[in-house]
């Protein structure tokens, strides 16, 4: 059984750049264009899914 990290690794030139874009200050703005602190302040951030409503 192949792991994760080989996979990845055999299918490294089928992968494409993604862009991360996050809403600040009412505006979205892609992830990569922050500074250091921004970044790791954006890693920091809890992410949730909003269920439906019964």
């Amino acid at each position: 059984m192949k792991t994760v990290t080989t996979i990845l690794e055999e299918k490294q030139h089928l992968r494409t750049k993604c862009l991360v874009y996050t809403r600040v200050m009412g505006y979205h703005r892609p992830v990569e264009s922050f500074n250091i602190g921004k970044k790791g302040e954006h890693k920091q951030r809890t992410h949730f899914n909003e269920g439906k409503c019964q």
